[in-house]
């Protein structure tokens, strides 16, 4: 889960954490080749989601939900570093690490249980809700340059 209000550390909110640092000049690490896929959710769709259980809660109670980004927001980090590469504007200066032990190369939520019981899914593409997070850091945390501030909301 990512968005607005999310500032992130390398292992938690790690989205927000690559924008930071990519609007920062700030070098990022990423372990392995890169090519590891994850989905990834935009705040608005989680609370969605949970709004939609809570209403719901007398039918769903004691049971489990996978809640992800689903298929359409899966990125591979790579990919995600050259989409706010170009978003930025600027270059993103890349360390490569060993790869770390309990990584997964490949994670993906299925989430069509709580499709089915809410009619929920994922609206916002990760494209989308990465933009709107850069445009929020920009104006919450850190001074917009105007060359990066033209490629965001």
């Amino acid at each position: 889960i990512y968005g607005p209000r999310q500032f992130g550390t390398e292992d938690q909110g790690w989205v927000a954490h690559f924008l930071l640092s990519a609007l920062s000049g700030r070098p990022i690490t990423i372990y392995g080749d890169g090519k590891q896929v994850r989905d990834i959710l935009h705040v608005s769709d989680a609370v969605a989601a949970y709004r939609g259980v809570l209403a719901r809660i007398e039918n769903l109670k004691g049971q489990a939900f996978n809640l992800g980004g689903g298929p359409r927001n899966a990125v591979s980090l790579r990919s995600l570093l050259s989409e706010i590469a170009i978003m930025t504007g600027r270059d993103i200066v890349l360390r490569q690490d060993i790869e770390r032990t309990g990584d997964q190369p490949f994670f993906i939520a299925d989430t069509r249980k709580i499709e089915a019981a809410l009619g929920w899914r994922a609206h916002v593409p990760w494209r989308e809700g990465i933009s709107d997070l850069a445009g929020w850091l920009l104006r919450h945390r850190l001074q917009p340059h105007a060359e990066v501030a033209r490629y965001v909301a």
